[in-house]
């Protein structure tokens, strides 16, 4: 059973109990709020290892808290979802560039809400000596990381280093969205300038390369990308 602690900042009484219901179905621990204010007191009175953020909030705003959250050292590693409602795609993307991990849109269903928790809450800080090492099995894909290989239906692809790269990037993490800045900071490190467009002509590149999977890599309109899980 899992044992981890997640704050619930929703202010919708019938969301709130919904989501309590079935995060502690799944065993862990859950403290519901309904301000902002009231999250960012919790945030540093609690610890919580995740917090499920509605951005639509009384008083200061779900984005508000993203940013205060992320800037302060007692809480910035405290890992973030959003929860939105459908239209609000510049809020998704100005969220996720403050730091937000994943975010999920109304409605939806518990079995992707403790999918999504579940992935954000296995990113654990030190794991690239293990993804390293680790071979990723997934449709009709491997991918050696310490090889720099790829097959896919058992036949090795030729891909450049920046490909692998941001291949590797999105295939760690299926069904995770990344902004191309995002992208392009895991790709190039936070020193280089990459534009957008450099991002989307190494996907288009990568796509090509590989062939019918290529399908799994899947444009998220005005966000980004990720890999289809």
């Amino acid at each position: 059973m899992a044992r981890e602690n997640i704050l619930v900042v929703e202010d919708e009484e019938e969301i709130q109990e919904l989501v309590r219901y079935n995060l502690e179905k799944e065993g862990y621990g859950v403290v519901c709020v309904e301000s902002g204010e009231e999250a960012l007191r919790l945030a540093v009175q609690e610890s919580p290892n995740l917090i499920l953020l509605d951005l639509m909030l009384p008083g200061i705003d779900g984005l508000e808290v993203c940013r205060r959250l992320k800037r302060d050292a007692a809480t910035g590693a405290i890992r973030i979802v959003m929860l939105t409602a459908k239209g609000e795609e510049a809020d998704i993307v100005t969220g996720l560039e403050m730091g937000a991990d994943d975010y999920i849109t109304k409605p939806f269903s518990p079995r992707v809400l403790i999918a999504r928790i579940r992935a954000v809450l296995r990113r654990m800080p030190g794991s690239t000596e293990e993804d390293e090492a680790t071979a990723i099995r997934i449709h009709n894909l491997v991918i050696h990381p310490g090889r720099h290989e790829v097959l896919v239906d058992g036949q090795p692809v030729e891909l450049t280093a920046t490909e692998f790269r941001v291949l590797h990037v999105l295939v760690r993490r299926p069904g995770w969205v990344f902004t191309r800045y995002q992208i392009a900071g895991a790709v190039h490190g936070g020193d280089n300038v990459v534009t957008d467009r450099s991002v989307d002509v190494q996907i288009v590149g990568l796509r090509k390369r590989l062939g019918s999977a290529g399908r799994y890599i899947e444009t998220v309109r005005s966000v980004g990308y990720r890999f289809k899980e």
